[in-house]
């Protein structure tokens, strides 16, 4: 019953800071202007972005193959792609399911934590992706950013003092070292602490499953691919809105950085806290009104929505229509 509603409370929690987002993000807009500004989107660019939008779930399907691949040489791309949609279908409604949901349906027979170590590993490699795009788009496009993610993202996050931040981190660190170092000294003492350490090492081979990947090179590619969808998909919504398209890819690089942030937030599917960022991107960097950021990020992240929704629900039917 306690771990029933520390769940409840958990998601409690994650709904009502969604809500809170979505009405910060929301509140300043002029919904006449948003209208306005809808009616004149450009829906002829929409089919490209579901286009880019399938792109990147299929190279994470392929990307999360090659993984599993030296756990379970029999793994296959089509349970792999109805897992990863199911799984994006439950982040939707309850942050933070989704990766257990996708390892619970991949059909691999290698286990269920190293199948997990292999899902954290992906999300490794994608906060390094978020990184390289954020170097990536200030390299290129330095002289119109400028100082903005200083100032409007890192500032905030770690409060008046830039180096707090990095202090948190650190602690956090140590914190997680001390326990993981204290579970596996008391694993043969303790029974819970056996059963955690029993987990941790599962996963831990599977993140281990990189070493043993015959072809490396395509994991990068499919890594490098992922993330090109996803600025396909922010440029092809700026070609969309007709206030926007005097801006270029570099510009897609970068709002896809900033909106990728929204994804570390406990929110379901970053609602909100999504709008919120890409709206104070495009109104303080390129002086657009608030009302059209919150359209740009309306069109991208609730177009999304809607082919996870129905990807999902077709892949939810097919894996439970198997299993039966």
């Amino acid at each position: 019953m306690e771990a029933k509603a520390s769940k409840a409370l958990k998601y409690a929690l994650s709904f009502i800071l969604a809500a809170f987002f979505i009405w910060f993000a929301f509140s300043k807009v002029d919904w006449h202007s948003f209208m306005e500004g809808l009616s004149q989107t450009r829906w002829i660019w929409v089919p490209a972005f579901f286009a880019a939008s399938v792109g990147a779930l299929l190279f994470r399907a392929l990307r999360w193959k090659l993984l599993l691949k030296p756990l379970d040489p029999d793994a296959r791309t089509a349970n792999l792609w109805n897992a990863g949609n199911a799984g994006n279908l439950a982040n939707a409604v309850l942050p933070g399911t989704g990766e257990f949901v996708r390892c619970g349906y991949a059909g691999t027979r290698c286990g269920y934590d190293k199948v997990l170590g292999t899902a954290v590993m992906e999300r490794l490699w994608d906060f390094l992706a978020i990184a390289l795009l954020f170097a990536l788009a200030l390299l290129l496009g330095k002289d119109r950013f400028g100082t903005f993610f200083q100032q409007q993202i890192v500032q905030p996050l770690s409060g008046r003092s830039e180096i707090s931040l990095w202090w948190a981190v650190l602690l956090l660190v140590a914190i997680m070292a001390a326990g993981c170092m204290a579970i596996f000294r008391f694993k043969d003492r303790n029974r819970l602490c056996g059963k955690i350490a029993g987990v941790l090492s599962g996963m831990w081979k599977g993140m281990g499953s990189i070493a043993g990947m015959e072809h490396k090179w395509m994991f990068a590619l499919c890594t490098i691919a992922i993330w090109a969808m996803y600025v396909i998909m922010s440029w092809c919504i700026l070609k969309a809105v007709p206030a926007l398209e005097g801006l270029g890819f570099v510009d897609a690089l970068f709002i896809s950085a900033v909106g990728n942030i929204a994804s570390v937030i406990p929110v379901p599917g970053g609602m909100g806290a999504y709008h919120y960022l890409v709206a104070l991107t495009l109104s303080s960097i390129y002086g657009e009104t608030w009302d059209t950021g919150i359209l740009f990020a309306t069109l991208n992240h609730e177009l999304h929505l809607l082919l996870v929704i129905v990807l999902g629900a077709i892949s939810y039917a097919i894996l439970t229509l198997k299993k039966k």
